[in-house]
């Protein structure tokens, strides 16, 4: 009987608090443990960036479209911006009057000649929209894979310490919760690291993704306006 007490403290006296948790966890799920931290961490290092980069990226085509439609003319607004404009937007616009001005300095006569650099500057505007938004993606796949599978591993890591938990009650024979509970709290705190990591990376993306469309659709439609435009000066040649 004292025996058993005795056991029962010493379980009972176990380091319940999360690093106490981890370093009595068993290997393969200190590896989870360390696997989702790491995978939380990076997460949050691209919301920020994000964050940061997005809302930047918003500042400068609303600074740049209340520039464009000042009515200013549209060779001293590019000369304005320089030759690496900040922001996708200015960039977009940029690479459509390079296009326009090398065409400015070759002969583009006749409607095979206006129709050729009108779909010029259209595919040129469309690479140019293409490839800016790929940079701004960059990171939003791995938001979305620890969004989806880090639930998965957290729950594994719960499994395996499970498994373990039931293993040691079968070989000190005694089913009491003191023996039970530091075990089953080490595998519940893998599922909590998994869904700690999985939750800010599947509202990030989220939002994320909404805020890069609407910046898709802005860019689209000032191409098609800026695209217009162009055609519309090109006739009155």
């Amino acid at each position: 009987m004292q025996e058993g007490i005795e056991t029962t403290l010493s379980v009972t006296s176990q380091d319940l608090s999360i690093w106490g948790l981890f370093l009595a966890a068993d290997l393969v799920v200190k590896a989870v443990m360390l696997l989702l931290v790491l995978a939380s961490i990076w997460s949050w290092a691209i919301i920020f960036e994000k964050l940061k980069s997005i809302r930047r990226e918003y500042s400068f085509a609303d600074d740049f479209e209340d520039d464009f439609w000042s009515g200013g003319a549209l060779d001293t607004l590019y000369d304005n911006l320089g030759a690496e404009p900040q922001g996708v937007m200015p960039r977009v616009f940029s690479s459509a009057m390079r296009e326009w001005r090398r065409a400015n300095g070759r002969s583009a006569n006749g409607q095979n000649g206006v129709h050729s650099l009108s779909q010029r500057i259209e595919r040129t505007m469309s690479v140019t929209i293409s490839r800016e938004l790929a940079h701004l993606e960059k990171g939003m796949i791995f938001l979305a894979s620890v969004g989806s599978v880090a639930p998965f591993v957290g729950l594994f890591g719960t499994v395996w310490g499970i498994m373990n938990s039931f293993q040691s009650i079968a070989q000190s024979k005694n089913t009491s919760l003191a023996v039970v509970a530091p075990g089953i709290a080490e595998a519940l705190f893998a599922t909590a690291l998994g869904l700690a990591a999985a939750i800010p990376a599947v509202v990030a993306y989220n939002r994320f993704s909404s805020q890069i469309e609407n910046l898709a659709s802005r860019l689209e439609m000032f191409s098609g306006e800026f695209s217009t435009l162009l055609s519309r000066q090109l006739d009155e040649r």
